[in-house]
């Protein structure tokens, strides 16, 4: 009898960090549910990328801020596939701006998207998790909901607090098998830092202490460990992936 295969559901997972942990998981032979918000999502061309590595993969559309899309996400994965066992919470905006200056809609929105987007994906997720007695949930912080950053009060408050949220749902859940994890990335090349200037990549990078921006992959391949039993005793953590920068 075949294996059964394992599942993650990945928020924001058709490009950047979140695509690039997908992927990391298919060729470890999981089953990937990838959750998208774009309408110009090529939603057919991750499909077959995905099929081609050898497993299922079901496209989601869906704003993890609005309650009803996730119930709706989460319903669909659970039909498609009949579990979850790794929730991925990815999915996630900035608005950067002085505090002077920011609105507050740009406020809302990323508290929206990136806060309260982890908390109602979360919660849809868990009571499949609760009844099969295991599960990993991960979620994507960052090292600026650590230390701040100037521009940034929305994004580092949206970050801080999903390290709170993470580290509450560690103690609730853990009676349950359920882990929950959060990972914080620094200075990384996406989509987000792509659009900075040649002089200020370098002079971020002259100030991390391994002299470079780290890769998508270097946070894909974090977060697939601490999905896997390799990790079974590790939760209500926060991982810095960041060179060196916090310390």
């Amino acid at each position: 009898m075949e294996e059964e295969r394992r599942v993650v559901l990945v928020t924001g997972g058709s490009r950047g960090i979140g695509k690039e942990t997908a992927k990391v998981y298919a060729e470890n032979g999981y089953d990937v549910a990838i959750n998208y918000v774009s309408d110009k999502t090529d939603v057919e061309g991750i499909k077959k990328e995905f099929q081609d590595m050898g497993v299922k993969c079901l496209m989601v559309k869906a704003d993890v801020s609005n309650e009803e899309d996730v119930n709706n996400m989460v319903e669909k994965v659970i039909s498609e596939f009949g579990k979850i066992d790794v929730l991925v919470n990815n999915a996630g905006i900035t608005k950067d701006t002085l505090l002077m200056r920011m609105s507050k809609e740009d406020f809302d929105k990323v508290i929206d998207i990136n806060l309260k987007g982890t908390f109602l994906v979360t919660k849809a997720v868990i009571k499949y998790m609760m009844k099969k007695r295991n599960g990993s949930i991960i979620n994507l912080a960052s090292v600026v909901g650590v230390v701040g950053n100037s521009g940034q009060s929305n994004y580092s408050a949206s970050k801080a607090g999903i390290i709170g949220f993470t580290k509450s749902v560690a103690k609730e859940l853990a009676s349950r098998n359920i882990r929950a994890n959060a990972v914080a990335p620094g200075f990384i090349e996406t989509d987000m830092t792509n659009v900075l200037k040649d002089d200020v990549k370098e002079n971020i990078g002259n100030q991390i202490p391994l002299k470079r921006m780290g890769t998508a992959k270097e946070v894909a391949e974090v977060i697939y460990f601490l999905g896997t039993e390799k990790s079974s005793y590790i939760t209500g953590q926060v991982i810095n992936i960041d060179g060196g920068m916090v310390m």
